[in-house]
Parts: C-alpha cells; sequence; structure tokens
C-alpha cells in the first residue's frame, strides 16, 4: 500500500519540535520514505510544505508538543504512535502509558536506578523504548512491560486495552474500527469536512482520537461511538457497535490503594471521609445522578464503593445522607511515605460537583456534558470553528475550559458553550440545578 496510508494528515498546522532534519523532497510520500529511514531519532511525524517543498522529520508528534496554524504546511502523523491499545502482545506498542497495572510509575529505559536494565534504547534501537513508556522489547506473551521505581519490584506488566477493531469495549472510547454508518443506517460524513454539518471535532483540535476517514468514534466522552451524519437533516447519531465478548483488562484490573486520582481504584472502601455510608451506584435515592453501572460498564461502579469515574481529585461517593450528595473518601496512597502528604488540608473546599447538575450559576461545574439543551454538541473552547471568540483558556485560566465541556467562564444564568451548529452561536446547556440542600 501508499507509504503515507500509516500516517495521519492534518492540513494547515506546524508543531514546535526540538528534534528534527531537514531535507529537500518532491512531495509529501519521499518526505514519508525520509521519515521511515531516519537514524538521528525516532521519527514520529513529519511536516511538509507546499511551497519550498520542505520536508522535517519530526521526534514528536501533536500529543507530546504545542500546534499552531500554518497555512502551507501538512503535518503527517505516524498513527502507530497514536494508538493508546496494543494488538496482540503489543510488541508494536508506541503508546505513552508509563506506569504499571498496580499504578507504580515505570523507570526510564536509559536509566540504571533503581535497577540496571538488560533492554536499553542502545542494544535494542527499533523497540521504541522512549522515555519511560511501557514496551515489550522482548515479545513478552503476557503484553507490555516496564522497569518500575519501586526498589523491590524490577519489573512489571502494564495494563493497555486491547485494540478490538470489530466490537467496542467499556463505551467505545478506544474503539479503531472502520463502522461508517449510524444506528439508522446513514453514512458517516468525514471528520475532515465541514459539509454538510460544520463542527469542532478535528484532528487539530483532538489529536489522539483517531478521527479518520468517516469512521464512527467517541472523542467526547458519549455512551458509545458515533458521527456526523452526510443527511443535511440529521447532524449526527450514534453508531451500532456490538460490545466485545472478550473482558476489558481495565475493568478487570484495579487498585487496591490511591494512585494518582485513583479512576483505577477497585478497593472496596464504601465511607466518606467524613464517616458518611455511601449510596449503592444503581440506585437513585436519595440522590439522583447519572453514574448508571449499566451505561458506565468500565468505571467499576459495583456496590456502593468509592469511585472516580468522571476523573475528580480522587475517589467519591454519593452518600446516603439526604443533605450531603457526595464527599470524597479516604482511600490510603499506594506510596506510604507519601501517605502523610496526601492529607485532607490539601484538598480544595470548593469541590466541584459531578456532571449532571450545578450549584448556582454554575461556576464551579467541573463535569463532562458536552450537550446543549437542544441537542447541539459543543465547539472545542480551543477552537474557533466554526465561531470565533475569546472565551479561551489562556483569557480564562481558572475556568477549567477543557475540550468542549459545558462551563460558565463569564458568569452567566448557568453553564452554557458555543455549538458546533453554524447557525446558533451558543446556547446554555442540558444541566440541572443541584438540590438546595447539596454540600457546598
Amino acid at each position: 500500500g501508499d507509504v503515507l496510508d500509516d500516517y495521519v494528515r492534518t492540513d494547515g498546522v506546524w508543531i514546535l519540535t526540538r528534534n528534527k532534519q531537514f531535507y529537500k523532497t518532491n512531495n509529501e510520500a519521499e518526505c514519508a520514505e525520509k521519515c521511515e529511514a531516519e537514524r538521528h531519532f525516532n521519527c514520529r511525524a513529519f511536516l511538509f510544505t507546499r511551497k519550498k517543498l520542505e520536508c522535517l522529520t519530526l521526534a514528536e508528534n501533536a500529543k507530546m508538543t504545542v500546534m499552531f496554524n500554518s497555512m502551507d504546511t501538512v503535518l503527517y502523523e505516524k498513527k502507530i504512535y497514536l494508538l493508546q491499545c496494543k494488538k496482540g502482545i503489543g510488541k508494536d506498542y508506541r503508546g505513552t502509558e508509563a506506569k504499571t497495572w498496580k499504578g507504580i510509575p515505570c523507570q526510564n529505559w536509559a536509566e540504571k536506578t533503581p535497577h540496571n536494565p538488560n533492554y536499553t534504547p542502545e542494544k535494542y534501537p527499533s523497540a521504541g523504548l522512549d522515555e519511560n513508556y511501557c514496551r515489550n522489547p522482548d515479545g513478552d506473551e503476557n503484553g507490555p512491560w516496564c522497569y518500575t521505581t519501586d526498589p523491590a519490584t524490577r519489573f512489571d506488566y502494564c495494563n493497555i486495552p486491547e485494540c478490538e477493531t470489530q466490537c467496542m469495549q467499556c463505551n467505545g472510547e478506544d474503539y479503531h474500527g472502520e463502522v461508517s454508518r449510524t444506528e439508522t443506517g446513514l453514512e458517516c460524513q468525514r471528520w475532515d469536512a465541514q459539509e454538510p454539518h460544520a463542527h469542532g471535532f478535528t484532528l487539530k483540535h483532538f489529536p489522539g482520537k483517531d478521527l479518520r476517514m468517516n469512521y464512527c468514534r467517541n472523542p467526547d466522552g458519549e455512551l458509545r461511538p458515533w458521527c456526523f451524519t452526510a443527511s443535511p437533516t440529521k447532524r449526527w447519531e450514534y453508531c451500532n457497535i456490538p460490545r466485545c465478548t472478550t473482558r476489558s483488562p481495565v475493568s478487570g484490573l484495579g487498585s487496591q490503594c490511591l494512585s494518582g486520582k485513583g479512576e483505577d481504584y477497585r478497593g472496596r472502601l464504601a465511607v466518606t471521609e467524613s464517616g458518611n455510608a455511601c449510596q449503592h451506584w444503581n440506585t437513585q435515592f436519595p440522590h439522583k445522578h447519572g453514574w448508571i453501572p449499566d451505561r458506565y460498564p468500565c468505571k467499576g461502579l459495583e456496590e456502593n464503593y468509592c469511585r472516580n469515574p468522571d476523573g475528580e481529585k480522587r475517589p467519591w461517593c454519593y452518600t446516603i445522607n439526604s443533605s450531603v450528595r457526595w464527599e470524597y473518601c479516604a482511600i490510603p496512597h499506594c506510596d506510604r511515605t507519601e501517605q502523610g502528604t496526601v492529607g485532607m488540608s490539601n484538598v480544595a473546599m470548593q469541590v466541584p460537583l459531578p456532571e449532571e447538575c450545578y450549584q448556582g450559576k454554575g461556576q464551579t461545574y467541573r463535569g463532562t456534558t458536552s450537550i446543549t439543551a437542544s441537542g447541539k454538541k459543543c465547539q472545542a473552547w480551543n477552537s474557533m470553528f466554526p465561531h470565533r471568540h475569546e472565551k479561551t483558556p489562556d483569557i480564562f485560566p481558572n475556568a477549567d475550559l477543557r475540550n468542549n465541556y459545558c462551563r460558565n467562564p463569564d458568569g452567566r444564568n448557568s453553564p452554557w458553550c458555543f455549538t458546533t451548529d453554524p447557525s446558533i452561536i451558543w446556547e446554555y446547556c442540558h444541566l440541572r440545578r443541584c438540590d438546595d440542600h447539596t454540600q457546598e
């Protein structure tokens, strides 16, 4: 096949990079050959300028550095370095996972402490032993692994999900298949097209979401993969992708202690830090909520155990106290030596609410809803298309303007967003105000 088939193309962008090499080539294909043959570093991407016919091979891709507009330039990124899943035993895995399944950070492959490695970048230059990323240089049948930063554990395996091509795990965030029709049979619109529906879901703004061709994807945390449709009368629709029969490794493994934000915590603590018992996730009393176990099969929402399904600071739960909607849980830290530094005094008291409701005018809302009251998808805050605006993360650094999540950076009546519909600049979001008794 064409050498360019192994790359994801993005028009009109440039990325800042430390390691690069300049070449004179006639076209993109020749530039790709230079990238494949690069010996100064692992070539993850290349830039090609149409006017000057210049070729820059790059050690970084858009996931690793800053990207900005450049009209005459085309960026090509190797797909293998964008995928965060493995095929088979993961010998070709080149993702950026850098901790073991227990949450222990990986040791840099080039370092010799705390463990003296047998596998180094010098000995295995084609094994992709970059930084401290999980890799499988020896073809271990258990998949990618790394040397750990724990002196008592020389190495351990990493929790890398399987790249299932025709089915989806969890909510399909890692689905990379080629289904390109919606559940009602409509053909999907290409992600790099703006007709018949203009939108902000582009490779530039969602570089790690594999928005290729017109394949169904889930870049924004929806219930399952979706796409804009090729029908002018139907803006977007879910795709009918079967759930994988093999169980996701994420749901099978999990930490029994707090590592990072505790999103992989699967312990059985069911009491909040103030002593309130947790409400069962599959019940709606005393607090109604949207975290229903059947809708989020890989979030570990079992019984009434403390969990972190939405990227909060640490695991939490709804409480059985009708006057206290939810609270954090006091999970012991995996690194006992750091346990003292994870005290409750370090946690900001203005805790943001989960995504299904907001308090006051919603200026502290930090959920992941990205749908307006009329059902339109939100435009990414760092995007200027289809609507140019000044509500950017740089101008409002404390407003948490991430992705295309509903927010209220400027004190309107409730959380809102710019829409991906060119005819509607902005709308309030599909959210309700929390109960008056919700804890501040």
